[in-house]
């Protein structure tokens, strides 16, 4: 039969008072009861018995954080099959097993290797077991004991951050809470104190509390104001222990922030605004700021302004900056010195978002007293209408008075004005106005058919001060005469059948008058006293400023009459009276039975005469044809070659003469005097050149005088010699065109081409002995303040 083992495992610990090992009071039955099998065996047929056996594993304590010098020692396991003669060997496995806990295998004593950690890990589960050294089989079941590590007050308190941030508003009741911060402490809340943290404030009294067990921050002081202090610092410890002295601490800083309220109203820094404007100043300008100070911020500091009251609340406006929160104290209206100088406003500051929470603490408003002074500048004349209209009949005499406009200086000085019209607004000069009174009077005659307005611009000047001046627009309406007589509207072509009948209307005609009388035309109509009984055509006023021409016998005759001029007298109804003559030419016309015309005697007398259309093409045809030879005649005669100046060799007068080089442009016109070659008897004189700068260096060249048998080809080389010898003749050729006019004229010449480089030796009186063909040179050239002078 198998014998009955029993695994005894004790737990030997000298310091089991000492360090508190101590065994827990739960205990695990490991097996509660035994079991005995009874059975035959295959080889023996005997009986198996298994003997009950029974231990319980307590639950052992070691120390966290051990720290002598030698290892701590945990247990010791034994069973009661060791005889002590070494021949057993434990073994311990499980957690930690070899390199936190080691066991002697001889004796079962287990000791930890290192110093443990109960907040990295608390419980160790281990497994042990004996065997025997020789069979190597177990003597007894492996059993499973727990070592737990027994906690320390060996962690301080922390908090989740280092640093808070939170706010409150202003003027909140004591106990209104603020934050709530936590610490947590990593010893074991289940043993001791270690664990039960309490907190407290180090700094921040007596404006905020902490709640010991919650960690709420509270207000402490009531009305804490933000305009007095905005920020406040507040340190907060947490303590384990129960917050008895020994246990271990952490700290945090909470940073709090008073929000603001408005509970404050605006003030204004001073009672009384002084402001000041010239009078000339246009609405809309601004004149100054004023504010109001509010030490609340953000929506709670906005200010709207306004004008409660005062003499000048009509006269002055007062604008809000929402960036500055000032009051702008604009011009509303225009001002005069003269009319007053000096306005009073009350100007009032009020909060935009009261809080009715501080309503009680008094009205969120403030008042200031503003005072303006208008200062007076020289101003222009002032009209004493906008504008003026003025009516004159345009019968209206030249220097007729027609109207007076008037204006005055404003200001206290009371300048004198002098009046104008403005002529760009009166190009014709139609009016004109007195300086002095501003009256206007006709200067031409007026027509008002022709302009019946006119819209000139009279302008007022200070005598003293012309630079100021005003205008105003005068607007004058020429009034209607009857001044013009009534007339046919048109011209009328009335004709009549030569089978007409007495009574018969032929023409009905109407007039027009270029007058407009206020209560309209009405016109009459009837036939000149000569023809009062006209044994022809008779005349019906219609009664509506037209009339009918009516026959008054059976037929008429082209052969005998082919026209007849009718006399027509028409009248208005205006005053004075006026009218006028009309003729009606009355053609006689034969006619169909219905009345239309089919042919008058004047059509039938250019019949004959008249040209067939193929006639009148051919006629333009020949105008056109003719048009065009004259045109090319006129190209063709331009574009002839003109007659060759050589006609003989021997004849080289006034011929071109042309070198190979460059001349010297069209300014030369000294190089040959082809007039000499003409008339060799001519005197030569000194003549400057007109191409280059006299100069009194150069000696004015003289040439030998010619006589009267001198050879011309002698007379072209002397001079091309002279002139290629000329230091003063520039290094170019010119052409240079003479004429021989006769021979020398006792004027000589008046040219200032041929005189000397100075003036003063010249004497022209001789110019008024030449008559009076030359008296205006000899004025020019012979007075005292002439140019030169």
């Amino acid at each position: 039969m198998m014998r009955t083992y029993s695994l005894t495992v004790l737990l030997w610990s000298c310091m089991l008072h000492t360090i508190h090992m101590m065994p827990s009071q739960k205990r695990t039955n490991k097996h509660s009861h035994s079991e005995r099998i009874t059975g035959l065996s295959e080889n023996g047929g005997k009986t198996l018995h298994r003997t009950k056996r029974g231990w319980m594993w307590n639950q052992f304590f070691l120390l966290e954080e051990y720290t002598g010098p030698d290892t701590q020692y945990v247990g010791k396991l034994h069973t009661d099959q060791d005889k002590g003669d070494g021949n057993l060997k434990y073994i311990l496995t499980g957690d930690g097993a070899g390199s936190l806990f080691i066991i002697d295998e001889n004796t079962g004593d287990i000791h930890a290797a290192k110093k443990l950690d109960r907040e990295e890990k608390s419980l160790y589960v281990l497994r042990a077991k004996a065997i025997d050294r020789k069979t190597g089989r177990q003597v007894e079941p492996e059993s499973e004991f727990i070592i737990k590590i027994h906690d320390i007050n060996d962690n301080e308190p922390k908090f989740a951050k280092d640093m808070y941030t939170a706010s409150i508003p202003e003027m909140s009741g004591v106990g209104t809470s603020v934050i709530q911060v936590t610490a947590t402490d990593a010893d074991d809340a289940n043993y001791g104190n270690s664990a039960k943290v309490v907190y407290s404030i180090l700094q921040g009294q007596p404006y905020f509390s902490v709640d010991p067990e919650t960690g709420i921050i509270k207000t402490a002081l009531p009305d804490m104001s933000r305009e007095n202090r905005e920020q406040y610092q507040v340190v907060i410890q947490a303590k384990d222990m129960g917050g008895q002295m020994g246990g271990l601490s952490g700290t945090t800083t909470v940073n709090i922030t008073l929000t603001d309220v408005n509970n404050n109203p605006p003030r204004f820094p001073q009672s009384t605004y002084h402001f000041s404007s010239h009078e000339s100043a246009p609405p809309g300008t601004p004149l100054g700021r004023i504010k109001a100070n509010d030490p609340d911020v953000g929506e709670n500091a906005e200010i709207e302004y306004s004008i409660s009251n005062g003499d000048g609340s009509d006269m002055f406006d007062i604008i809000t900056d929402k960036d500055t929160q000032e009051g702008i104290i604009t011009v509303k209206k225009h001002l005069d010195f003269e009319n007053k100088m000096l306005y009073t406003l009350r100007v009032e500051a009020t909060n935009t978002h009261p809080d009715p929470r501080f309503l009680q603490l008094g009205p969120f408003k403030d008042t200031a007293l503003v005072k303006i002074s208008v200062e007076d500048i020289d101003e222009p004349p002032v009209f004493s209408r906008p504008w003026y209209l003025i009516e004159v009949d345009e019968d209206a005499k030249e220097g007729s008075i027609i109207g007076q406009v008037v204006a005055q200086d404003p200001d206290i000085a009371k300048n004198a004005i002098k009046y104008s019209v403005d002529r760009h607004t009166d190009l014709d000069r139609i009016f004109n106005i007195y300086s002095g009174n501003g009256s206007l009077f006709i200067s031409k005659p007026l027509d008002r058919e022709e302009t019946p307005w006119h819209n000139i611009t009279v302008i007022a000047t200070e005598i003293n001060n012309p630079k100021q001046s005003s205008q105003i627009p005068v607007f004058i309406r020429i009034l209607d005469i009857n001044d013009h007589a009534p007339e046919f509207a048109k011209y009328y072509e009335t004709f009549v059948c030569e089978n007409a009948k007495a009574g018969q209307l032929i023409q009905t005609v109407s007039a027009v008058d270029k007058d407009e009388p206020p209560r309209g035309h009405k016109f009459f109509f009837e036939l000149v006293p000569e023809f009062a009984v006209h044994p022809n055509f008779s005349i019906v006023d219609n009664k509506d400023n037209t009339a009918g021409i009516m026959t008054r016998r059976n037929g008429y005759s082209r052969s005998k009459m082919s026209t007849y001029l009718l006399p027509i007298i028409i009248f208005d109804n205006d005053y004075p009276i006026q009218s006028s003559t009309g003729t009606l030419t009355i053609r006689v016309c034969a006619c169909d039975s219905r009345g239309n015309m089919q042919s008058c005697n004047a059509e039938a007398l250019l019949l004959p005469a008249g040209l067939s259309t193929g006639a009148l093409v051919a006629i333009l045809l020949c105008i056109v044809i003719l048009l065009v030879l004259v045109v090319l005649f006129t190209a063709l005669k331009r574009q002839r070659k003109k007659e060759p100046l050589i006609i003989s060799k021997d004849d080289v007068r006034d011929n071109i003469v042309t070198y190979n080089d460059e001349g010297g442009g069209e300014e030369d016109t000294q190089a040959f005097d082809i007039g000499t070659l003409r008339n060799p008897e001519a005197r030569e004189e000194s003549k400057m050149r007109r191409d280059v700068i006299p100069e009194t260096i150069f000696q004015i060249r003289r040439t030998a005088p010619l006589w009267e048998n001198i050879d011309i080809q002698d007379f072209i080389h002397r001079r091309l010699k002279e002139n290629d010898l000329d230091p003063a003749a520039p290094p170019y050729d010119s052409l240079a065109t003479y004429a021989y006019e006769g021979n020398d004229s006792i004027a000589n010449s008046l040219s200032s081409l041929e005189s000397l480089t100075t003036e003063g030796n010249q004497d022209y009186e001789y110019l008024s002995d030449w008559g009076p063909r030359f008296k205006k040179l000899a004025d020019m050239y012979g007075g005292e303040d002439s140019d030169r002078d």
